[in-house]
C-alpha cells in the first residue's frame, strides 16, 4: 500500500524578517549619523560666528570706530592737525603740489574740542570767543599699537610748528594692537582732503589689524565729519 503523505499547510505570524530588522538598524543608523553630522556642523558654525563677533581684532576694530568717531565729531572743524612722525617728532604734514585740492596724509591726527559745559546761567558770556577748543585728542601709531592721547587744550598734544608730542598730564589709551598700514595708504594711516591749503574737516583712517594666532585680518576704513565751526 502506499503511504499515504500528510501535506500541511504552514503559515506565518505576521512578523518581520531578520532582513526587514538589519535594514532598519542600517537605515536609523544613517539618519543618525545624517542628524550628527548637521548638530556639528551647526555647532562649528556658531562657534566661529561666536569666535569672529568677539575676538580681540574684532573689538578692537569697534573701539577704534567707536572712538575716532565721536571724537571727530564733536571736535572744532577749523583746529585740527595732520602730522608726520619721525624720530620721536610730530611735523604737520602739509600740501606737497600747487594744486587746488589735494589728499594729505599723514601718521598722526590731533583733534581739538570743548569737554566743558556752558554756563546757561550767564547769558553775556556763554562761550569765550578766544578759545577754539578745551582738550585734544591725539590719535597715532606707535610700533604696532594705535593710541590716543587726551589732555588739556592748550598746549594741545604737539607744539605750534612741530615737536614731540606732549607727556606732560596726559591720559593715554591704547584702542587697537597689532596694526599695520594698507597697501593703499602707506602715505600715512590718516587723510584729509586740503582745498586751497584749508582742510575740508573730513578726516580719514585706513589701517589693518591682524590676529596674531590665526591670521585672520580686519580692516579699519571709515571718516569723521567734524560739525563744529568755532569761532564763526
Amino acid at each position: 500500500m502506499k503511504s499515504k503523505i500528510r501535506k500541511r499547510k504552514y503559515k506565518f505570524g505576521s512578523g518581520v524578517t531578520m532582513i526587514e530588522i538589519i535594514l532598519a538598524m542600517a537605515l536609523n543608523s544613517i539618519i543618525a549619523l545624517a542628524v550628527g553630522i548637521l548638530i556639528i556642523s551647526g555647532n562649528r558654525g556658531w562657534q566661529n560666528i561666536y569666535d569672529s563677533a568677539n575676538s580681540k581684532i574684532r573689538q578692537d576694530a569697534i573701539v577704534t570706530t567707536l572712538t575716532f568717531g565721536s571724537i571727530g565729531r564733536k571736535a572744532n572743524r577749523l583746529s585740527y592737525q595732520l602730522y608726520k612722525t619721525g624720530g620721536g617728532a610730530f611735523i604737520p604734514a602739509l600740501p606737497q603740489t600747487t594744486d587746488p585740492q589735494e589728499v594729505v596724509s599723514g601718521d598722526a591726527v590731533e583733534f581739538r574740542y570743548w569737554d566743558v559745559a556752558l554756563d546757561e546761567e550767564d547769558s553775556y558770556d556763554l562761550m569765550d570767543t578766544t578759545k577754539k577748543a578745551t582738550a585734544y585728542a591725539l590719535f597715532y601709531i606707535e610700533g604696532e599699537k594705535l593710541k590716543v592721547d587726551y589732555g588739556p587744550y592748550p598746549p594741545g598734544g604737539v607744539p605750534e610748528g612741530g615737536g614731540p608730542r606732549n607727556t606732560t598730564g596726559v591720559n593715554t589709551e591704547i584702542l587697537a594692537e597689532n596694526v599695520s598700514l594698507d597697501e593703499e595708504s602707506e602715505a600715512g594711516a590718516f587723510s584729509h582732503t586740503v582745498v586751497s591749503g584749508l582742510g575740508q574737516g573730513s578726516v580719514r583712517i585706513n589701517i589693518i589689524l591682524t590676529d596674531p594666532e590665526t591670521g585672520k585680518t580686519e580692516k579699519i576704513m571709515t571718516s569723521t565729519l567734524m560739525r563744529n565751526v568755532w569761532p564763526r
